[in-house]
C-alpha cells in the first residue's frame, strides 16, 4: 500500500523562514558594509518586503508542488504567516546584535542623521528637534516589536493573495 504523507506547513515555515530571515540578514550586512544600516529609506523597506514576499511565495508554490498541486487557503495562511515570523525573528535578532554588539554607535548615527533631516527642513525649531530626539531614544525599542508585527501584516496580506491565486482544493471523496 502507498501512503501518501501531506507535507506540514510548519517545516516548510521553518526552512523558508530561515532562508528568508537569511538573506534579509545577508541584505543588512550587504548595508553595514557600504555604511547604510542607519538611514531610514523606503528603498531599503521595500528591498526587505520584496524578499519576504519572495519566500513565502516560494514556499507556497513549494508547498503545493508537494502537496499534490492542492494549496488550501488555512495553508497558505499558515505556511505565510509562518514564514514571515521567523524571518521578522531572524531580523530582530540580528537588528539586536548590529545595535549593541557590531556597532554600538548606530543609533547615535541614527538620530543624528534624523536630527540633520529635521533642521535641514526648517519646520521645527531647535527645542522641538531636541524634544523629538530625547522621545525617539526613550522609545527606540519600540522597533523591534514593530519589525515583527509589520512582518506578519505583510506576510498575511501575501499569503492571502498568492493563496487566492495559487489555491486548490482537493475534490471531496
Amino acid at each position: 500500500m502507498e501512503e501518501n504523507l501531506q507535507p506540514k506547513t510548519g517545516k516548510l515555515a521553518l526552512n523558508y523562514g530561515l532562508l528568508t530571515g537569511g538573506i534579509m540578514v545577508l541584505f543588512g550586512i550587504m548595508l553595514y558594509i557600504m555604511d547604510m544600516h542607519y538611514q531610514r529609506s523606503w528603498t531599503i523597506a521595500i528591498v526587505n518586503y520584496i524578499i519576504l514576499a519572495l519566500g513565502i511565495i516560494i514556499a507556497m508554490v513549494q508547498f503545493k508542488k508537494l502537496n499534490g498541486g492542492f494549496l488550501s487557503l488555512s495553508q497558505s495562511l499558515k505556511a505565510g504567516l509562518g514564514v514571515a515570523l521567523i524571518a521578522a525573528l531572524i531580523s530582530v535578532v540580528y537588528s539586536l546584535l548590529l545595535a549593541y554588539v557590531i556597532d554600538p554607535e548606530m543609533m547615535d548615527k541614527s538620530f543624528e542623521l534624523a536630527r540633520q533631516e529635521l533642521q535641514n527642513s526648517g519646520k521645527l525649531t531647535d527645542e522641538q528637534i531636541e524634544t523629538q530626539m530625547e522621545v525617539g531614544r526613550k522609545f527606540a525599542w519600540i522597533g523591534y516589536p514593530v519589525i515583527i508585527i509589520f512582518n506578519l501584516f505583510i506576510g498575511f496580506i501575501i499569503s492571502l493573495i498568492t493563496g487566492a491565486f495559487l489555491g486548490k482544493s482537493k475534490p471531496k471523496e
